[in-house]
């Protein structure tokens, strides 16, 4: 072989070495560099919310807020009209003084004219029974004596009797009229009147309904229903976020969770400001089978399931909110 030919060949060993060479460290570099970079784990911000709704249906007459006011509990937030209540009222009110009426007649008894015809009935069987009572002693001394027969005595004792009897049923009658109608009528009426102040007490608190007020501090984030839309009961008229109560939701493989367990504290990094929040973990659990699943059986390994964590901000980050990215590396 020449020594032009050597040369040449040496060359071409020397290429294939060196491109070899590249190739390894190209692979080295992906290895250690490529393969290593930190797994990323996103969630959102969340927040706790309540929905107001009415008890009643009834057409929207006022709303006074709007998509993104801040309210306080007890703030008026929203007026409906419903007739049918204040129909029901009236007739809530009615029976109440129906019932009350009723009632008043059982305790106060018979009219005051009613009263004094028992009484004057009451004086003439005692007149009568007096008479009575004479008549029949003026026979008995007779009868005693023997100038009077025992028939008649026996008629005098008889008409006696029966005075004393229509004096007591006149005393009777008189009774009844002075004390009005029996504790059991009393009883009853008196459990009338409750009846209807129980409905009227109803009413109110339906009444109440067409008034929607906050129950807590929050922001307005939806209203569904326009003014003079009907609403049906329990149909959610707003929505109120509360701002107080805002917390990281992150979907976790369970190779991923590390540090992420319930009472554990981790750092996480939030887009919007460019800032990075402490949060603390406080619940964990399993999404499910349903969930996303990472299947790794291919190579000899198992499945891997996701994670559901929620994780709140240990200190307070000004201006976050639902809906913001959070990101944990």
């Amino acid at each position: 072989m020449t020594t032009q030919a050597k040369k040449q060949h040496n060359n071409i060993l020397l290429a294939i070495l060196g491109f070899a060479a590249v190739v390894a460290i190209v692979a080295i570099i992906g290895f250690f560099v490529l393969d290593r970079d930190p797994e990323i784990i996103q969630g959102q911000v969340e927040v706790g919310e309540y929905r107001v709704s009415s008890k009643v249906p009834g057409r929207i007459l006022e709303i006074r807020v709007k998509e993104g006011d801040f309210v306080h509990a007890g703030d008026t937030l929203a007026i409906l009209d419903a007739p049918e209540v204040q129909a029901k009222m009236a007739q809530a009110r009615g029976a109440e003084q129906g019932a009350s009426a009723l009632e008043q007649m059982a305790k106060n008894g018979a009219r005051k004219e009613q009263v004094q015809g028992a009484y004057q009935l009451l004086q003439q069987a005692k007149a009568g029974l007096e008479i009575a009572e004479k008549s029949y002693g003026r026979v008995q001394r007779l009868y005693d004596e023997g100038v009077m027969s025992a028939q008649k005595r026996d008629e005098a004792l008889a008409m006696y009797k029966s005075a004393q009897a229509q004096m007591r049923a006149a005393q009777s009658q008189y009774d009844m009229a002075v004390n009005g109608a029996r504790r059991e009528e009393k009883m009853a009426a008196q459990a009338q009147v409750e009846r209807a102040r129980g409905a009227v007490q109803e009413v109110n608190a339906y009444i109440g309904e067409t008034v929607q007020t906050a129950q807590m501090d929050g922001e307005v984030s939806s209203i569904y229903p326009k003014v003079g839309e009907l609403v049906g009961t329990g149909s959610p008229i707003m929505t109120i976020s509360l701002m107080d109560d805002l917390w990281g939701t992150f979907n976790v493989r369970e190779d991923q969770l590390g540090d992420m367990q319930v009472g554990r504290e981790f750092t996480a990094f939030v887009p919007a400001f460019n800032k990075e929040v402490k949060m603390k973990v406080y619940h964990l659990k399993d999404q499910g089978s349903y969930a996303v699943w990472k299947a790794t059986k291919a190579s000899g390994q198992y499945d891997l399931k996701t994670f559901e964590v929620k994780a709140r901000p240990v200190g307070k980050l000004e201006g976050l909110r639902p809906g913001m990215s959070l990101v944990v590396r």
